[in-house]
């Protein structure tokens, strides 16, 4: 099993001129680097773009439905390296209402988790096919109040990799934590990101 180096790629606007912070999260067998591509077809030109680059490529080693041991110490780092992540982001003066998240796939699982786990006044989160992580979902894990933080939650019906039954589960924990929930589920969309979706996640996120 692994953890994580702390290695951050940045890109966008520098943060002390930002307006806000985004976080973008790769999926499996992806990077940093591209996932901060993802960025030019968003409506994020005034933030700061910081981007966690995974050891192995990789999150977590089994799927994000295993049992969560399974997948310790790599998860607990990953959440560690996000936790840092986000203070590092508020040393430069950017507060948490001004910080976004992005995810995608594997990436987008670990951005649900990390958030409910540190429920708070977020500018907002986009979590392209994911949801919240473990063989069942520990509630117990999850506090605080996102205090109509927006979030959007996308997804293919059937996805290879992420049930759809699982992201209901995980909209029905963010909402009661006080999350403003949108989801589209795409029937027969495979494995990837649809310019529909960015439209959406630019529309209902980054239109601030």
């Amino acid at each position: 099993m692994y953890t994580h180096d702390y290695q951050i790629i940045t890109a966008g606007t520098p943060a002390a001129q930002a307006t806000g912070a985004l976080i973008m999260l790769h999926g499996r067998g992806g990077t940093a680097r591209s996932i901060i591509t993802l960025a030019g077809d968003l409506a994020a030109g005034t933030l700061a773009i910081f981007a966690p680059q995974a050891t192995n490529n990789s999150w977590y080693p089994y799927s994000f439905m295993a049992n969560e041991a399974d997948n310790q110490p790599a998860l607990n780092s990953a959440l560690d390296v996000l936790n840092r992540l986000v203070k590092q982001v508020s040393a430069t003066g950017i507060n948490k209402e001004n910080i976004y998240f992005l995810g995608f796939s594997q990436g987008a699982c670990l951005t649900l988790e990390y958030m409910a786990r540190n429920a708070d006044r977020y500018g907002g989160a986009v979590a392209f096919t994911g949801g919240l992580i473990g063989q069942s979902l520990n509630v117990a894990n999850y506090t605080g109040d996102f205090e109509n933080t927006p979030i959007l939650l996308t997804t293919g019906d059937p996805d290879p990799h992420v049930p759809v039954t699982r992201v209901e589960e995980s909209l029905a924990v963010l909402e009661n934590m006080g999350a403003y929930l949108t989801s589209r589920i795409y029937k027969g969309r495979p494995h990837t990101i649809l310019p529909d979706e960015i439209e959406l996640a630019n529309q209902l996120i980054f239109s601030k």
